[in-house]
């Protein structure tokens, strides 16, 4: 066996991780952000699923972004819906701390985050049915042919992520990689729990609801295209 089969096969076996944890370094006041204000918006990955009753002290639709970056669609979101609540996955923990500091500021209390891997925290902390809506705009598109088993749009994670949704909830995505936009709807339409909510069962135009992300600004200008697909949960 070659050794680029041996590291294939191994890929094969090896657990899909949405995100792997990148410390970055902080900044003084990313620092002292992160270790002030996660006791008010933190929240940890514990042995029990979240109550996001008691997370967010009322009953509300709660929806989770993977993958918030800079944080500009969570502030946007929270600020503009403030009936809802949203939780935040992230694993850049400098960036954690400045979107922390920038939601005090704001005074935005309808935000918590999370600094670990998504797919297992979807798996042991967020309960079945208990989603409102699942955001995932612009995840890595791992280009490279060797290298686009990485992606995390792949039917094992949809399926998990698809299962938190309750029923009518959406599961909306966003890439402006065209190759992984198909793959993304050939991935979700071939999830029995989620209907696409495009009449022609392919991508929509951007919702008002998705706020354009800086990322995206920037690739507009170079005259990229994007992609987004809202799917809904089944409902009965």
């Amino acid at each position: 066996m070659s050794k680029q089969q041996q590291r294939d096969n191994i890929d094969r076996h090896r657990k899909i991780r949405s995100y792997v944890r990148r410390e970055g370094r902080f900044t003084p006041a990313q620092k002292s952000a992160y270790e002030s204000l996660w006791p008010v918006y933190g929240l940890d990955a514990t042995a029990e699923q979240w109550d996001f009753s008691r997370v967010f002290d009322r009953q509300s639709d709660v929806f989770l972004e993977l993958g918030f970056g800079d944080g500009r669609v969570l502030k946007m979101l929270s600020a503009e819906y403030p009936e809802n609540d949203y939780l935040g996955i992230e694993v850049h923990r400098p960036g954690v701390g400045r979107v922390m500091r920038e939601l005090d500021q704001q005074g935005l209390k309808n935000v918590r985050v999370a600094s670990e891997d998504g797919m297992e925290l979807l798996q042991n902390n967020i309960a079945a049915d208990s989603l409102a809506g699942i955001l995932i705009f612009f995840p890595d598109p791992w280009h490279k042919k060797k290298h686009k088993k990485r992606r995390m749009i792949q039917a094992e994670f949809v399926h998990m992520a698809a299962s938190r949704l309750k029923p009518g909830g959406i599961l909306h995505l966003a890439t402006d990689w065209e190759d992984y936009a198909q793959q993304m709807l050939e991935v979700l339409s071939a999830e029995p729990l989620l209907i696409n909510t495009s009449t022609e069962k392919t991508f929509v135009e951007r919702p008002q609801s998705r706020p354009i992300t800086k990322y995206e600004e920037r690739g507009l200008r170079l005259g990229h295209g994007v992609w987004d697909l809202v799917f809904c949960r089944q409902v009965g």
